[in-house]
This record gives structure tokens, sequence and C-alpha cells, in this order.
């Protein structure tokens, strides 16, 4: 007992526990990086989609066999090439045969393989597969050694480091995958074009990235729609090999007679689920979320047909599909992010890296290639000598063989051949001694003579293996060709209209009258509809009705406080009507000391006298007072003893200012200037208090104010008062209001 406790003292080392985890994290790590989340750079494989290829291969699954139970091939990759589970190795397969998820799709199924709705494959008992031909480009070359080989896991057999791949697949059919501190995106793109770009590179070695795009342009992902993104942030993500790409579904306008219409959505972003899609939609009908919108069904068959319709003929079909984009997958994002593995080893790279480090591939799989004809035809050639120097000693040769005891040396030592040679002389056949073998005999040494000089020629030449790396490309951009099913780009260039944001903004908002209302204590709340006498409405006890004014969910509401800051608060955000509202500084920030002095209605083509009690003012456009910010924006610059007092419609040609003195001034409105903020210009001059009350007013129109009663009231001498700009001015004429304001 005690012999055993101690050689199993002998087993256990002593370490720090963070050291033990950061050398096995770091195997994990290691593991997940380089052997199931990135594709290499050359064929654009992960090991688990290698493996089911090969797999294919060996079962000859090609694309003129017969198709075989995905079960059998499932079982002969987790059983030769990929221990785990049986599970990751059919969705594997699955999303390989299917056309809406890879471009150009590797594996050919037949049965239940899932759909674009989001429905599941059936399971891999029921369906059958084989290869396409795009799946046999990849794996041309195997038989020649165009590649390296590695034990399988269990060291029983060998499988390819990486496919020959004919075409550029890495970027043919894209790759995305999450590893350990890291991830990859990578988008499909159109084959035919992939390959005209790397026959650029060929042909100059430095060929921009720009020069590249312009054959290149962007993606092609396999289920279509439209890529509005900027040319120039295409560009940058593919110099960089970090971006994003902004995909529209695509959408045409059905004509149904009589004004009205349908939109019709024939291709939808990549990577989305049609069934989602459409749920999402009618979350947002029920919703009231998108008012343009009445109703949506899905008319889809073989091909996508989403049918939209508007809430009336009236709608703007551009608008409606505007707010469509905002709130759904109708519009989507797909990321560009090009982390590869280039020789083992994880890197980011660019467009022009990731195709040279394919070229650079292809070059070595044509040497390799060249390399085994070559040793094929220098073996054959060997044998051949031998015939001929058979043949030209029949005689002695046959001697040899009946009457010596070891043929195959004397053979070796009379006429000097090697072992090979006198081997294949001594395997002859009695019919290969005629004299028309012997001819042909002849014919095929000369043949491989030849053959034999154009592959040393090939394997010596930079010149020439570049020249063998093109021609493969162009026999395999034949299965790819643009004018073909397979081939043709699905996703076209297009430009986002360009929209009013707050146009679109107003269209996903139901339309609704609205009457706000701010109490004195600085409660707010929205009240259902135009209500004209708010004599009735309730507030707290002590709290009584200090501003309101009328509107529509769609429209803005600009808060103007007393240190000059101007708050913007959308109508739909409003607090309810029901209650007392919430208190307005859960809205904005706004300190204590601070208070609303005015509220209105957002309209961008008006301006406003702006003017503190400090007797300074100027004229503001009111689309100026716009913020996003919940802190507002500083419009009016004030100071400890001057606060904002005035913003009224600025309409008219002359200013009156009357000041706490009760002097009264009236200038030429074009003497104010007109600014987005500041202090502004001063408007009358006192010698103690300040400003009383300011306004614009038309010539035509006259001067009129609103005495205590409410009733308007005309001076007709009023231009008695006018004078200059920041002047004192006179006292104001008998009959104006006891509260020295224009509103009495």
């Amino acid at each position: 007992m005690s012999d055993l406790m101690d050689s199993g003292e002998e087993n256990i080392i002593d370490e720090p526990l963070n050291t033990a985890l950061s050398r096995r994290y770091l195997a994990y790590a290691l593991s997940t990086i380089t052997s199931r989340a990135l594709p290499d750079v050359r064929d654009g494989l992960k090991p688990v989609q290698r493996r089911i290829l090969y797999a294919m291969r060996e079962l000859k699954l090609n694309p003129d066999a017969s198709y075989r139970k995905c079960a059998k091939i499932v079982g002969e990759v987790m059983g030769n090439y990929h221990p785990h589970g049986d599970s990751a190795i059919y969705d594997t397969l699955v999303r390989l045969a299917q056309s809406f998820s890879v471009r150009y799709p590797l594996v050919d199924g037949q049965g239940n393989f899932g759909n674009i709705d989001g429905d599941s494959a059936a399971a891999m008992r029921y369906t059958e597969s084989r290869m396409t031909e795009a799946a046999k480009l990849l794996l041309q070359g195997l038989e020649e050694n165009a590649v390296d080989f590695r034990d399988t896991y269990d060291e029983q057999d060998k499988e390819p480091v990486v496919l020959p791949a004919a075409y550029p697949n890495l970027l043919a059919n894209g790759s995305t995958g999450i590893a350990v501190g890291m991830a990859t995106s990578i988008p499909p793109h159109n084959a035919a074009e992939l390959i005209d770009a790397c026959l650029l590179l060929v042909e100059r070695k430095s060929t921009t990235v720009d020069e590249l795009l312009e054959v290149m342009p962007g993606p092609d992902f396999p289920t279509g729609g439209i890529l509005v993104e900027p040319k120039e942030n295409i560009r940058e993500a593919y110099a960089t090999g970090r971006g994003s790409f902004r995909t529209r579904a695509k959408w045409h306008q059905e004509d149904l007679g009589r004004g009205t219409w349908h939109i019709v959505v024939t291709e939808i972003p990549f990577q989305v689920q049609k069934g989602k899609l459409i749920e999402r939609l009618a979350e947002l009908i029920d919703g009231k979320k998108v008012p343009l919108l009445g109703d949506v069904r899905d008319e889809s068959a073989e091909d996508i047909r989403l049918v939209l319709e508007p809430k009336s003929k009236t709608v703007d079909p551009d608008m409606l599909m505007e707010s469509l984009f905002k709130l759904s997958d109708l519009e989507s994002r797909f990321s560009l992010n090009l982390n590869v593995l280039d020789r083992g080893a994880p890197k980011v790279m660019n467009l022009k890296q990731v195709l040279q480090a394919y070229l650079d591939h292809r070059k070595d799989v044509v040497v390799r290639i060249a390399q085994h004809r070559l040793d094929k035809t220098l073996a054959r050639l060997e044998v051949l000598e031998g015939y001929l120097i058979a043949f030209l000693n029949l005689d002695e040769v046959i001697r040899i063989i009946r009457e010596e005891d070891h043929p195959k040396a004397e053979l070796m030592k009379t006429f000097g051949l090697t072992d090979n040679q006198a081997e294949a002389i001594l395997n002859m056949r009695l019919r290969s001694l005629r004299k028309l073998e012997e001819m042909e005999i002849k014919g095929e040494h000369a043949e491989l003579e030849k053959k034999r000089d154009s592959l040393q020629a090939l394997i010596g030449s930079d010149r020439r293996q570049w020249t063998e790396v093109a021609k493969g490309l162009k026999e395999a951009r034949e299965v790819f060709a643009p004018d073909t099913e397979l081939g043709r780009r699905r996703s076209v260039f297009g430009e986002a209209p360009e929209h009013d944001g707050d146009a679109v903004m107003e269209a996903l908002i139901t339309r609704e009258p609205i009457t706000v209302v701010l109490s004195q204590q600085g409660w707010l709340r929205a009240l259902k509809g135009h209500v004209a006498d708010l004599s009735n409405t309730k507030f707290k006890d002590g709290d009584d009705l200090a501003l309101s004014v009328q509107m529509e969910t769609t429209d803005k509401l600009i808060l103007m406080s007393s240190d000059g800051r101007a708050f913007t608060l959308g109508g739909d955000k409003l607090p309810s009507g029901r209650g007392q509202g919430e208190p307005i500084r859960f809205q904005i920030e706004l300190e204590e000391e601070h208070s609303i002095v005015d509220m209105f209605k957002l309209v961008p083509e008006q301006k406003r006298l702006m003017a503190s009690s400090g007797g300074y003012g100027f004229i503001c456009p009111e689309g100026e007072l716009v913020s996003s910010r919940k802190a507002g924006k500083a419009v009016v610059t004030t100071s400890s003893d001057s606060k904002l007092m005035i913003t009224k419609v600025a309409e008219g040609d002359m200013a009156a200012v009357v000041g706490e003195n009760r002097k009264l001034l009236i200038f030429y409105a074009a003497d104010l200037p007109e600014m987005p903020r500041g202090k502004g210009v001063k408007l009358q001059n006192y010698k103690d208090g300040g400003l009383a009350d300011a306004k614009i007013f038309k010539s035509e129109e006259g001067f009129t104010v609103t005495d205590g009663a409410g009733r308007q009231r005309t001076f007709p001498d009023w231009q008695d008062y006018m004078g200059r700009r920041a002047s004192a001015g006179r006292m104001a004429p008998r009959g104006f209001p006891r509260n020295g304001t224009f509103s009495g």
C-alpha cells in the first residue's frame, strides 16, 4: 500500500493555481482559435467543414454520383476525422447545403434542409446529400499531392491540412465565428468578381485596393438585397479589414387600380429569417408603432413575396418603407472583420492581403502538383528506357531470364539497368514483345520527354507558375460565369434616398391632437384633444395652471428656462393626461433655482424675440432651439442679476420695449441682430430697474396693447415714441396697462 501511495505522490505537480489555470486556459483558447472558430485564409474553411468535404470525397459522393444518407456521412466524419458531437457536424453539413445561407453551396442536399423562415432541417436519417461542383473544385488536386496531410485524431488515417481550393472560397462563401477574445465576420462575395480581382494581382502585384474594388465592388449576398453603404465606407472596410455593410430589402410598388396600391418585398437582407421578420412587422402594427402600415401578409412560394398594405392610399410609399427600415430587419448591417488563420496564426487582413495569401497558396499547389507529375513522368521514363534496352537486346534478355539463376541481378549487371527497370522487364508479358509494342513505347517515351521538359521548366520558372495559376482560375471561373444562374450577381448597389430625419420619425408616430399643460409647481402632462377651456382641469392642492399649448403628438415642444436654456420634448413622449402628470424635472435637467418661463410648439420657420430682464435681446430662429440633450441648449446668455423674460414670435418690422420705469421705446426691428445664441444687444437704457416687456409688431397694423380686462387698445400716436435702439424712451401714454406690460 505504501508503494502505491509513493508512486501516486510522484505524479502530483505542485504549482500555483493561477499558473495552472493560465496555462490550461491558454491551451483551450488556442484550440478554439485554430481548430474551431476561425477559417484558414487559403481555403476559407474551418476544420469541421474541411473534414465533411474530405469524407464525402472518400465516399465518392461526386456531383454525378448517387445521394447518400447524411447519417452515413456524419458517422464517417465523426468516426474517422472529427471526434465531436454528431449534431455539430450535421448542423454544419446542413448549412453548407442551404442556398440562402451560403453563396455557393458545397453540399447538394435532397430532402428537408430547412428554409429561410427559420424552420430547422429534418433529422439526418431522413436527408441525403452529395457534393456540388463548387466543392469538387475545392478538392481538386488532392490525389496529386497538392497539399500536406496529417494524422487523424486516432492516428489511424490521414487528413488534409488544407484543401487545394481552385477558387478563393474564403471570400466567395464568407465565414462567421466567435473564438476566445476574437471573432471573424466575412460576408459572401461573387466568385467570378473575386477571380477577376485575383487575375489583376497575378498580372501586377502592385495592384491597389481601389483597383481591386473596380472589378469586385462589394459583397454579394445569397438572398440578394440592396447595398446602400457609401462607397467610401466600403473602400475603408476593405482597406483595413474592418467595417460593415448596410443592406436593405428589395421592394417595388404594385398598382391595384383606382388609386390603391401595395408594396411587395421580393428580397430580404442576409441572415434575416422571414418568419421572424413577419412577426416583427405584425408586432409593429398591433403596437401602433407604424401608423402608415395597415397589414402584412406572406404570399411566398419558392420566391419571397411579402405584401405590405398601407393604412390609406394617400400614404407616401417611400416614407412608409423608410419607417420600416428603421424599426425592422428590412434593413440590417453585416459586419466585416477579416480575422483569419494565416500560417496557423490569427491575423486581421485587408482585401489585397487575403487575395495575395490565397494566390500564394495556389502557387504552392501548382508547384506541388507539377512536382508530383514530374516524379511520375520520370519514373515512367525510367521504365520505358529499360523496355527499349530490352527490345534492342531481346535475345540476350530472354537467354538471361531462361538460363540464369538470378536473372534480375544479371540483367542489371549486363545492361546497366536500375532495380526498377530490371523488375519491369521481368514483369513484362509475352504479348509486349511484339514489334508494334516497341513502336508505341518509343512514341510514349518521346511524349513523356516533352512532358518532362515542360514540367521542369514550370518548376524552375516563377513566371510560368503564375501563368499556370491564372489558367486554373480562368477554368474555375467558367463554373461561376456571371451569365449562369449560380454565378449571376444577386446583391445590387444603390443609395438610400435622402429623407428628412424628422419627417421619418414623424411617420413612426400616430398623429393625435393634444393639449400640453404645465402647472405652477412644474407638473407636466398632455391632455387628449385640443382643450380650449382649461378652467375645469384639476391640479394638486395649492397648484394651478401656468402654461398651456395646443399641438399634435408629431410636434416638438420647446420649453425655455429662466437661465436662457431651451429644452425639446417630443409630443409622443409627454406624460399622459391621466392623473397629475409628472414633474418637469423628470423629463429635463432643470435646477431648483430656475423655472420655465415659456412653452410653445416648435415651428422651425418662425423667429422669436429673445430678451432678458437686463434689457438685452436678439432675434433667434426657432429651429436653433432644438436640442436632443436632457440638459438642454444654452441660447440666451444670462447672469446672476438677469434672467430670460421674453420669447415672443417675431413677426413685423417694428420693436417695442417698455421698462419697469414705464418708459416706452419703439425702434426698427432691423436694428436687432439675428443670431442662434448669445446675449444680444441693448434694447433700452435704464438708470434704475430693468425690462418689463418687449414685442415685435407690424407698422401697418399699428401699435396695440391688451388692458387688464382683456380688451385691445390702439395708440395712433405710437410714432411719437420712436427713437434709437438703446435710448431711454418716453413715459408710456395715458391708458397704458397699469402693470406696465403690453398684455395687461
